[in-house]
């Protein structure tokens, strides 16, 4: 098509020309900035990140998987497994580990779940029986991870919460293994490349007798709440029960576990919210009492080490004191009416006469008995290996002062002088104390750890601090107390039918003509009983009994609590008398 006349052929010609060289530089221009935004973007990624995005790629296609290490086995001194490791998983759900048993792991598997960890599940076979010694496991705390010990635990570790399984969590816990192996797109694993195999823990002997344990629990059937300790002449926690109890296996069974039908808690929300009873509470440890009569031991001791009061020094019991308008009463005037005439230490501590205390704490002064009580590990902790021990409480004059903002009266001391008032023990103190009299005045740790090598000279708390005598006179008042007219009637007459028990005329007496005696044997037992008072008017006293046998060579202590339910000698002693059979019956 030629031009019309209005434009020269020139003009025409020149403006194709300046056209078609635009055209010809722009594409190659366009192609040089895809190439060279393509090229520095796998620069970027191939050299400057390249390291970052092989490790991604093999984080996606190696996976470190955790081989959990199983808890040492706690046994009984005999050697007896008290806790076993049984196959489970567990799973973790937004930062939280949920344990689960077998048959739920392999129906979780069959829809599919991939990301379940291999654990071993903790078994307590004696369920309630020895909850409050072994304790339980569960999943680590916060405010645990933090502290310096568990440096090298993770969110979602299994630790040891209360008992045995808290205190030694160290010597249980083992050291987890690895395996590492590597999965495809989907998770499922193509090859193993590598493995770390986990160490088990350490496995621990305790001082338990899980034959006596069983005994000790059957016993102490009718009490609702309360506590029993059996220990030996050095300390050796050889039975702890404290009522009520629990099924631990709750804690670490998972969801699917069932408890036996006589079990006191069907499930772990029952055991967590039952805030009158608190199943989780170590009663023999952490439970603070008024010991009652119990105490009248340390008050004698305080009284004959400090010569104020010797086997001669003799009170009349007149059935009632009265201070002013306050009248302080004998148990026996109070229930009967009646009198004991004129009463030494020995009697005093064998018919548990309260005159006599009051009398002999007014001489003594608080603070002396105080002093002497501490001796016997009155009013602080022990240091048995068991996490909440509490001190119980000491009075002294300068301690009302402070505390209450009064100060100390006369009928104070009355009351302190027969366990009473501001006092307050723990079952463990007060088997503790019986033990000092059995032990001739030496006070040894308690303790759940069975030794491997013996060391008994470290475990001493206190040296000997009683004198022979101290020791020979209240040791007969519980030995009398125990005997025909004394308080403790369930523990007249003692008899095992036990040929083995070798007649010392001491220890082991022959019992008196008759049918089918030449197999039996009396033994001579120490104890004291005690009825606390508490409360209001209403409210049933704690019941109390600690003893040692037999009485000059022993073998055992034994301290019953039964908290709110009468008198020592028709509720503890009876439970403690099932105890002793069970021991001298072996």
């Amino acid at each position: 098509m030629k031009p019309g006349i209005a434009f020269p052929d020139y003009i025409q010609t020149e403006k194709l020309k300046r056209s078609s060289g635009l055209r010809a530089y722009l594409l190659p221009l366009l192609l040089f900035l895809v190439v060279a935004i393509l090229f520095a973007r796998l620069f970027f990624l191939q050299v400057i990140r390249g390291i970052y995005y092989r490790y991604l790629a093999d984080g996606n296609r190696i996976k470190t998987i955790i081989v959990h290490a199983q808890r040492g086995v706690i046994l009984d001194r005999n050697g007896i497994p008290l806790v076993f490791n049984t196959p489970g998983f567990r799973e973790t759900i937004n930062g939280k580990v949920r344990v689960i048993d077998n048959r739920e792991a392999l129906s979780l598997i069959a829809q599919g779940k991939k990301d379940l960890e291999v654990e071993s599940l903790r078994s307590y076979p004696y369920k309630e029986i020895l909850a409050h010694t072994l304790g339980y496991v569960g999943q680590i705390s916060e405010d645990t991870l933090k502290k310096p010990e568990f440096t090298d635990y993770r969110a979602g570790d299994l630790v040891g919460k209360i008992g045995i399984e808290q205190k030694y969590e160290r010597d249980l816990k083992g050291i987890n293994g690895k395996r590492l192996v590597e999965v495809d797109s989907v998770g499922k694993v193509i090859r193993k490349l590598g493995q770390t195999d986990a160490t088990a823990g350490y496995n621990i002997n305790l001082t338990i007798d899980i034959g006596l344990q069983k005994t000790v629990y059957a016993a102490m059937k009718g009490v609702k709440k309360g506590a029993a300790i059996v220990s030996n002449s050095t300390g050796e926690i050889l039975a702890l029960v404290s009522k009520p109890s629990f099924d631990p296996n709750l804690f670490t069974q998972g969801e699917a576990y069932t408890v036996q039908l006589n079990s006191p808690y069907a499930s772990l929300t029952q055991v967590l919210t039952d805030q009158e009873n608190q199943p989780l509470v170590n009663r023999a440890i952490s439970g603070a009492y008024p010991p009652g009569s119990t105490f009248k031991l340390i008050v004698a001791a305080a009284g004959l080490e400090n010569h104020i009061i010797d086997e001669n020094f003799v009170v009349e019991d007149t059935g009632i004191l009265k201070v002013r308008e306050f009248s302080f009463s004998n148990w026996y005037f109070t229930k009967y009416g009646k009198t004991e005439g004129l009463i030494n230490v020995v009697k005093a501590i064998k018919r548990s006469n309260d005159i006599f205390f009051y009398k002999v704490s007014e001489k003594i002064g608080v603070d002396k008995i105080s002093s002497n009580a501490e001796k016997f590990g009155v009013g602080k902790r022990l240091g048995i290996d068991l996490g909440e021990e509490e001190e119980g409480l000491l009075p002294t004059v300068s301690w009302k002062e402070k505390t209450i903002k009064e100060k100390w009266f006369l009928g104070d001391t009355y009351h302190y002088g027969i366990g009473q008032g501001y006092l307050l023990a723990t079952p463990l103190q007060v088997n503790m104390w019986a033990s000092v009299i059995a032990n001739e005045g030496v006070l040894y740790k308690p303790h759940l750890l069975k030794s491997q090598i013996s060391s008994v000279s470290r475990r001493i708390k206190s040296q000997k601090f009683l004198s022979g005598k101290t020791v020979s006179l209240i040791r007969q008042g519980m030995i009398e107390s125990c005997s025909s007219e004394g308080v403790a009637w369930p523990l007249f007459e003692f008899r095992i039918k036990n040929l083995e028990l070798r007649i010392d005329g001491k220890n082991f007496k022959e019992v008196p003509a008759s049918s089918g005696s030449a197999e039996m044997r009396e033994i001579s037992i120490a104890c004291k009983t005690g009825t606390a008072e508490h409360g209001g008017e209403k409210t049933l006293p704690h019941a109390w009994i600690t003893l040692f046998a037999p009485a000059f060579d022993p073998q055992i202590v034994v301290t019953v609590l039964s908290e709110e339910s009468g008198e020592g000698s028709n509720v503890a002693a009876p439970i403690a008398k099932k105890i002793l059979e069970e021991w001298f019956g072996r």
